[in-house]
């Protein structure tokens, strides 16, 4: 990495966020459904891949943080998510078991509910070496934030 310029580093972390998001559309094709916390953690990263491809043409230490704000933010939603996964914090009442659960229905209420079914934020659907799909997005996409931070340096100092 030492020896990338500013646009390739740009060009990477741009392509990373697509890996990532990619990934999250096979898993979701696989059968892994994605609850409401994991869609949030997907908005960054069309943001990211947005301005990988504005950064390859215009390559700038502007875009480059703006790319690395990206990467943070769903670092961040990453990291929060893992933790209503684990119970180190609750989670959003929309998407978590707690609440009122079907406490205020009546049985005609409960025949009538079809449509999809609801993705909980606060069970780990998948995990590989004891992290989740909201760990490991966090890690990687806190390494893609060092990449665009070093693209803006490298811009900076070009």
């Amino acid at each position: 990495m030492t020896n990338l310029s500013p646009r390739n580093l740009i060009i990477l972390a741009g392509a990373g966020s697509f890996g990532l998001l990619g990934g999250a559309f096979i898993f979701q094709a696989l059968g892994y459904a994605p609850c409401a916390m994991c869609i949030w953690q997907r908005w960054p990263h069309a943001v990211a891949i947005l301005l990988g491809v504005i950064g390859a043409v215009v390559p700038s230490a502007a875009i480059a943080l703006f790319g690395a704000g990206a990467a943070l933010t769903t670092g961040i939603i990453g990291v929060y998510h893992t933790g209503v996964e684990r119970d180190w914090w609750e989670g959003p009442s929309s998407c978590t078991g707690a609440g009122d659960g079907i406490a205020g229905l009546s049985g005609g209420d409960l025949l009538a509910t079809t449509g999809p079914k609801l993705i909980l934020c606060d069970q780990v659907s998948w995990e590989f070496l004891t992290l989740s799909m909201p760990s490991w997005n966090a890690l990687f996409s806190f390494v893609l934030a060092a990449v665009w931070i070093a693209a803006a340096m490298r811009s900076r100092l070009a």
